[in-house]
This record gives C-alpha cells, sequence and structure tokens, in this order.
C-alpha cells in the first residue's frame, strides 16, 4: 500500500514544461493509437450497419456539444489564470474555494442539462437530423439518452484537471482520458454482446452496447483524474461560495469562452445536418475524416499549448511580458516546425490512414482527410495563438472572431453542399479554408499586441521550416508510390510496416534538409538521438 502511495505522490509531482509537453504528447498519441484501434474495431463490427453507426455518431453531438459549451476549454482558458493567481500569492485558502465552487456550480448545471437531454432527445434528432430514416432516429434517440449523462461526468473531470494544470501536475490529467477509449473498446468487444448477471440477461446487446461503454469510459476518466489531487491539500466542501472573488471573476470570464466553445460545436451541427441528407454512412464517413485530421493537431498544437499555458500566464501574472513574448517565440517555432511535415506526410499517406480505420479502405475517408490535411498546420497552430488571448484574460476576443469565422465556415458548407453538390468533401474544404482564415486573423491581432513577436528571425525560420518540408513531402510521394496498397492489404500487420517505412523516410529527409538549413529545431533532435544512439553503443561494449 505504501508503494502505491509512494508511486501517487511522484507522479503528482510539478512537471517542467518540456517534460509536460513530452508527457501530453506521449499520452495524446498513445490515447489516439486506442482511438484508431476502437474506430477499426467499431467499424468492423458493424460494416454492414451504416444505419446504427450514423445513429452511434449523431448519439454524441448533442451531448458532447452541451460539455463543449458549459465547461470543456472554457475552463483552462477561465479558471487556470484565475486560480495561479491565488496559487501564486499563497492565498491557498481562497484558491479552494475557488476549486469547489466550480466544482459544484459545474455538476449543478450540467446535471440540469443531462437531464434535458434524456427528456427531448427524440424532439432533438428529429429537428437537428431529419435525414435519418426511423430506424436511425429511433437509434440515435436511444443512444443519446444513454449518453446524456457524459456532460456532468465530464464537467467534474474537467475542473479536476484544470486544478492539477495549474499546479503543474500532468500525470493523471494525461492518463484519465486514455480509460475513456478503454471503456469504450469494452462496450464494442464485451457489452455488445449482452450482459448476463446471475443467469440472468439484464441486456440484449447490439451497438446499445457501445454507448454502456461510453458512461463506463467517462465515469473511469472520472475515477483517475480524482486521483490527481492527492496530496494537493485540497480541502472540499459541498457548497458553492458565491462571494469568493475568484470565483465571480471566472464567472464573469467564462460566458464569452463558453458561446466560442459553443459556436465552434454549431459547425458540428449543421455538417452533421448536412450530412444526414447525404447518403447514409455519410456522417460516420465525415466524422471519421474529421477525427483522423484531429489526432496530430492534439498531438502537437493542444499538448505542447496546454504544457506551456501555465507558465504563460506565470509570466504575465509576474509582470515579465518580455518573457512570455520570448517563451511564446519559442513555442510558435516547435508547433510550426512539427506541424508542418505532419500534414504533408498525412496527405501523401491518406490512403493508409484510411486503411487503418476501415479494413479494405475507404476512399471517401481518404479523400475527405486529404483535403482536411490542409488544415492541421493551422489547427495546430490555433491553439497557442488563442492562448495569447487567454493568458491576458482576454476571452471576448476570440470569441467574436470565433463568430465570424464559424459562420463563414455554415455559409461556405452550405453553397459547396447545397448548390456546388460537392458531398462531404464540400464540408472538408469549407473547414480547410476557414482554419487558415482564422489563424491569420488571430495572428494579426496578436502582432499588434505584442509587437516584434514575428521578427526576422522567426519569419526566416518559417520559410525554412516550409522549404524543408517541400522536400519531404516530394520524397513523401516517392515512397508512396514505390509501396502503393493492394487489393490484398487488408489487414494492420500487412499495411503498417509500409505506412511506417514512409513515415520514416519524410521524417527524416525533412529533419536533415532542417540541419542543412540551419533550423535549431532539427539541431535539438539530432543531437538527442546522437546521444541516446551512443549511449546504447557504450552499453553494448
Amino acid at each position: 500500500m505504501n508503494r502505491v502511495r509512494n508511486a501517487v505522490n511522484r507522479a503528482n509531482g510539478r512537471l517542467p514544461v518540456k517534460v509536460a509537453a513530452v508527457l501530453l504528447a506521449g499520452s495524446s498519441l498513445f490515447g489516439s493509437l486506442l482511438g484508431v484501434f476502437r474506430d477499426r474495431l467499431l467499424n468492423s463490427t458493424y460494416s454492414n450497419y451504416n444505419v446504427g453507426l450514423d445513429a452511434y455518431t449523431v448519439a454524441f453531438i448533442i451531448p458532447d456539444f452541451m460539455f463543449m459549451l458549459l465547461t470543456s476549454g472554457a475552463l483552462s482558458v477561465t479558471f487556470i489564470p484565475v486560480l495561479s493567481e491565488r496559487l501564486s500569492s499563497g492565498n491557498r485558502e481562497s484558491a479552494w474555494r475557488l476549486s469547489f465552487s466550480m466544482i459544484n456550480f459545474m455538476a449543478l448545471i450540467t446535471l440540469i442539462t443531462s437531464v434535458l437531454i434524456i427528456i427531448f432527445a427524440d424532439i432533438i434528432v428529429r429537428l437537428v437530423w431529419p435525414g435519418l430514416d426511423d430506424s436511425g432516429h429511433g437509434l440515435a434517440t436511444s443512444m443519446m439518452r444513454v449518453i446524456a449523462v457524459n456532460p456532468f461526468v465530464f464537467a467534474v473531470s474537467s475542473v479536476l484537471a484544470s486544478m492539477q494544470q495549474a499546479i503543474g501536475r500532468f500525470t493523471f490529467f494525461a492518463l484519465a482520458p486514455l480509460f475513456y477509449n478503454i471503456g469504450i473498446i469494452i462496450g464494442i468487444t464485451v457489452f455488445t454482446n449482452g450482459i448476463t448477471i446471475f443467469g440472468f440477461q439484464v441486456f440484449e446487446g447490439g451497438i446499445m452496447g457501445v454507448a454502456l461503454g461510453v458512461v463506463l469510459g467517462s465515469i473511469i476518466q472520472l475515477f483517475v483524474s480524482a486521483m490527481g489531487l492527492i496530496g494537493m491539500g485540497f480541502d472540499y466542501r459541498f457548497k458553492i461560495a458565491w462571494r469568493n472573488k475568484g470565483f465571480q471573476k471566472v464567472l464573469h470570464l467564462l460566458p464569452a469562452r463558453s458561446f466560442d466553445q459553443g459556436i465552434d460545436y454549431v459547425n458540428s451541427l449543421v455538417e452533421t445536418s448536412l450530412a444526414s441528407r447525404m447518403v447514409t454512412g455519410s456522417i460516420r464517413n465525415y466524422q471519421q475524416a474529421l477525427t483522423l485530421h484531429m489526432v496530430p493537431v492534439n498531438l502537437i498544437g493542444v499538448a505542447i499549448s496546454t504544457a506551456a499555458f501555465p507558465q504563460m500566464t506565470e509570466r504575465l501574472s509576474q509582470g515579465r511580458p518580455d518573457l512570455f513574448r520570448k517563451e511564446l517565440q519559442t513555442v510558435i517555432r516547435v508547433i510550426i516546425w512539427l506541424a508542418l511535415p505532419v500534414a504533408t506526410i498525412s496527405f501523401f499517406a491518406r490512403g493508409y490512414l484510411a486503411q487503418f480505420l476501415f479494413n479494405g479502405g475507404n476512399p471517401i475517408v481518404a479523400t475527405t482527410f486529404g483535403i482536411l490535411t490542409f488544415a492541421i498546420f493551422f489547427r495546430s497552430v490555433y491553439h497557442i495563438a488563442s492562448r495569447v488571448f487567454y493568458a491576458q484574460q482576454d476571452t471576448r476576443t476570440p470569441f467574436y472572431i470565433s463568430l465570424f469565422t464559424i459562420g463563414l465556415n455554415i455559409m461556405l458548407a452550405v453553397i459547396f453542399t447545397m448548390k456546388f453538390n460537392m458531398g462531404i468533401y464540400g464540408l472538408a474544404w469549407a473547414q480547410a479554408l476557414v482554419s487558415a482564415i482564422e489563424v491569420i486573423v488571430l495572428f494579426t491581432i496578436i502582432s499588434q499586441r505584442i509587437p516584434n513577436l514575428f521578427d526576422g528571425a522567426i519569419r526566416k525560420a518559417t520559410w525554412r521550416m516550409l522549404l524543408a518540408s517541400v522536400g519531404g513531402g516530394i520524397v513523401t510521394f516517392q515512397a508512396v508510390k514505390m509501396f502503393e496498397l493492394l487489393i490484398s492489404d487488408k489487414s494492420f500487420a500487412a499495411t503498417f510496416p509500409k505506412f511506417m517505412f514512409i513515415v520514416l523516410v519524410g521524417a527524416t529527409t525533412y529533419i536533415i534538409l532542417c540541419k542543412v538549413l540551419h533550423l535549431r529545431e532539427a539541431e535539438m533532435v539530432i543531437e538527442r538521438l546522437r546521444s541516446v544512439l551512443f549511449m546504447q553503443l557504450r552499453f553494448k561494449r
């Protein structure tokens, strides 16, 4: 027992930004692999049941929408800066009052939301996704009522995770989401076969079992998140300190960021509503391509920005805008350096990536994802750009920009799909174009607020990175031509070695070109690889 306690205490130690970024990226990578395995398993289990897969996809959207609207990223960028101020000043009593008030407040409003979703699920599905047939409508309604518990469970988990981020604890914050996917995998492999207790069948099984797995995963995620509080000295109380100034400040900042998050999800509602009017399976195909393109965004943009954000807010609270600008430049360079080759390699290897989700591949998903690879770079950069405003406790500017870009995205999606009959490809092109516009607008405003942020050094470095990614892309294209997907390449074992060779060739070319172009990011990676290699050689001797 003592060993377990000591291990938990070590895991809950404060981590440096670089270590935290590696941990978050690693957990995001492992979570993404779990997600790919989950989707491949689900797609193969119900390969002949497109109605069920569309219904399953639809069932998530409203619960996720309410979670995004009420909590999600809104907490991390409004709650963390205020909590950090209290902790850095040594006022732990006020910090804990703020924390337990946020837990109870979020639990209350999301519990009400979950109950409302359960009551009105039938009406919601009928209004938002009129293209579903009767069987799809009924199944989506039933699954949505089960998954409706998620906003409540995730809200509490998010507050706990934000508390840990504020003091530099990232271990359990990084591990918790992995168990969500594990719960869904249990739902696919176990619950879909039915649940029997003491010889009595209490659940018949089928795709509804996946919805039960979703709930199981969210509950396990909450439990793991709570482990991150061990040793923190947090004093929980079952009340809301309405007069706490920190709590009032968060409530003042929260609406703009919450609506910003919610508006982003309105776009998903419109896109899936448009897809429901297309051929059966369009909702699932588009969602799979969209999820696939978010994997590198989460690995790069979200992981690095999340790890850097607490220190960014700390620099401003210390009155050191010079260090804030210097560290921001470093983070921007790293994200650009990683996102460019990943987007390039993903574009040429899109067929392989679709193959991992669907046994035998899916040309529609591959093409849709190929379009969305243009958004990978901009979505990755977006996360650090938006956090600049949140570190300055400005949630309104990103909100106004989102109003404009989401409106533009919806307009383009409608035009591309309904006027030009581009199908889900039109939805993807709308996403790609708007992601670029949003980042350009954000950085234009940031450059006015932070003079010399984009100085000559960072501009030259970006052009060199772009040149290196073009060279890496050419080599990647040639590698894909050499190792084309064959009709017989249906299993994961047959395609993964080819894919890894293509990635290795493309990435190595990119790093070598960056080294030739004197980019310090490549020099750091090469030096690290060299030290590891020589260390292993010495060990063998």
